[in-house]
């Protein structure tokens, strides 16, 4: 069985994506065969491992997986990366999401696509930034729930709703969803606003808060444009060790 991780948080610009992206990568890299799902119609998953999105017209992507007109497998691509795989994603999504809303099993379809999908060790959910069908979709595959959590005033506001969230699916559809941790993300520790973000963080998350956080890093920021982890492009940077020890950690949670 494969284990599922969802990354979520329905706020944007929190590092989500590239969160997902990032530990995908070092797990594929600690010899771990890892499928990345871009579940988020802005695709950026997608462009992030250098997939050219108006080519996948004819391999199909997660819009027919979700509408049930391809399987998983058919749409799965190999990156340039040993061991990661990815499930790409369009905006076509969006679309899909709202003929879905009318569909029978709509909330399980996800689930169903990835347990009838054999040969990896981790699929890594990349959801879009919303309380969504396809967000609900994403809970209810997983096994895990990893929360990126900006570093900044705003951080906390709105992460009560997707915890209740999370309540209802463990109660009603997924009675062993977990949160796997939460990584403070764009944490500047020059300022103090950022150490007293972490500090609520750890507060509100007792236990739960991964002991490594991302930094604000600009090459973090760059990687993405060149198509590339930042595993790849810049290895020795403050965000690639930052990630690589963060997946150590998740790796130990997951197997403790």
């Amino acid at each position: 069985m494969s284990t599922v991780i969802s990354v979520t948080n329905q706020k944007g610009g929190v590092g989500k994506t590239t969160t997902a992206v990032s530990v995908a990568y070092y797990l594929a890299k600690a010899g771990h065969k890892t499928l990345l799902i871009d579940f988020d119609p802005q695709g950026n998953a997608t462009s992030g491992l250098g997939i050219d999105k108006q080519k996948l017209d004819e391999n199909g992507t997660m819009s027919e997986v979700m509408l049930e007109t391809k399987l998983l497998q058919e749409v799965i691509m190999q990156t340039k990366q040993k061991n990661l795989d990815l499930a790409p994603a369009t905006s076509q999504l969006a679309n899909s999401e709202v003929e879905l809303a009318k569909a029978s099993r709509r909330f399980t379809r996800l689930k169903n696509a990835i347990n009838n999908t054999q040969g990896y060790d981790y699929v890594i959910i990349d959801n879009p930034p919303s309380l969504s069908l396809l967000t609900v979709n994403g809970l209810i595959a997983a096994r895990y729930v990893l929360l990126p959590v900006q570093a900044e005033f705003y951080a906390l506001e709105g992460l009560g709703q997707l915890l209740e969230t999370m309540k209802l699916v463990r109660k009603n559809m997924n009675p062993t969803l977990d949160l796997v941790g939460v990584l403070p993300t764009m944490v500047d520790s020059r300022t103090t606003l950022s150490s007293q973000v972490h500090e609520e963080i750890k507060k509100h998350f007792p236990g739960k808060v991964f002991k490594t956080v991302i930094p604000r890093n600009i090459r973090l920021a760059e990687a993405p444009s060149h198509g590339v982890p930042i595993g790849v492009y810049d290895r020795f940077s403050k965000g690639a060790r930052a990630y690589k020890s963060v997946t150590k950690e998740l790796l130990e949670r997951v197997a403790a």
